[in-house]
């Protein structure tokens, strides 16, 4: 079974790409390799977050993010919600969903939330029911992050992640034995899975 770990933030679009592209390329091999989303936080507390109305990323979206996005034919929006959340409590609430079986659901669910249907993925309320639309336990999911059950775990993925393998931004997937940062091309991304299952 071929491992392929991918750290990315929810609010990170080249992320909601990569998964959508690893997803591609995966088609007819999802038997023989088991995918682990990973967190990375871009901007963490207390550093601030970027305003949607702000020229960095305005720019950014017009000249990178919408083309790409076409080119993809994934449907994106520049989420208003102002300013864009911090995603620690929605990585907390990962850590539940991925006990739970559920760490790709909830992945896919966070980035359509925010990258299509512009939903504050900070806010606890949002992310509860967020939960409950793939099956989790709302009660459950709400305890945990009120409580900040998840807060060490969460932190103890970071540091492996910034520490131990040092990763600096996102999205990186490490496919086997073969890192690789940004994001690929869906033929490329095919050809080095099957490169790593071969060896």
């Amino acid at each position: 079974m071929l491992q392929i770990k991918v750290y990315s933030d929810y609010v990170c679009p080249y992320c909601f790409f990569g998964e959508q592209v690893l997803e591609k390329a995966l088609e007819g091999m999802e038997e023989q390799v088991q995918v682990e989303w990973m967190p990375f936080e871009l901007r963490p507390e207390p550093t601030p977050t970027l305003i949607p109305k702000g020229d960095y990323l305005q720019t950014t979206w017009e000249n990178s993010v919408y083309p790409m996005g076409k080119q993809l034919g994934i449907h994106i929006v520049l989420p208003n919600v102002s300013p864009q959340p911090y995603t620690h409590l929605s990585f907390e609430g990962y850590q539940y969903a991925k006990e739970q079986g559920k760490g790709e659901a909830y992945t896919h669910r966070m980035f359509t939330a925010f990258f299509q249907e512009e939903q504050d993925i900070g806010d606890v309320d949002v992310l509860t029911k967020l939960a409950g639309e793939i099956g989790l336990d709302e009660r459950e999911f709400r305890q945990g992050l009120e409580s900040r059950k998840y807060k060490e775990a969460h932190q103890r993925a970071l540091r492996h992640a910034t520490q131990e393998l040092g990763i600096k931004a996102v999205p990186t997937f490490i496919i086997g034995n073969k890192m690789v940062r940004g994001l690929l091309r869906e033929e490329d991304m095919r050809r080095l899975i099957k490169q790593e299952l071969e060896a």
